[in-house]
C-alpha cells in the first residue's frame, strides 16, 4: 500500500491545525462573525466526531476544506491587505 496519500492528508492538515491555532491565540480575523472562525468551529466538531466513524466522510471532504481554507487565507493577505494598510490587520 502507498502510504504517500496519508502522508499528504496528515502534512496539509497539520498545517491547517498551527495555522489555526495560530490565527485563534493572536485573535488574527477570529472576531465574532467571522468567517475563519466559523472555519474553526466546523473543523473542532469535525475532529470531535471522528471517533463515531466520520473518519471516512472526512476522508472525501478534507481536500474541500483545504481549498476552502487556503480561499480563507487569500482573502485575508491579499485581498485585505489591497484595503488596509499593514498596521490595521487585527
Amino acid at each position: 500500500m502507498d502510504y504517500t496519500f496519508i502522508i499528504g492528508y496528515l502534512v496539509i492538515g497539520g498545517w491547517q491545525l498551527i495555522s489555526m491555532a495560530i490565527h485563534a491565540f493572536n485573535h488574527w480575523f477570529t472576531g465574532k462573525g467571522s468567517i475563519r472562525l466559523a472555519y474553526h468551529w466546523i473543523s473542532f466538531f469535525s475532529v470531535l466526531t471522528l471517533p463515531l466513524g466520520s473518519y471516512i466522510i472526512l476522508l472525501f471532504t478534507a481536500p474541500v476544506m483545504a481549498i476552502y481554507y487556503t480561499w480563507i487565507c487569500y482573502d485575508e493577505v491579499y485581498v485585505k491587505m489591497k484595503q488596509r494598510p499593514l498596521y490595521a490587520l487585527k
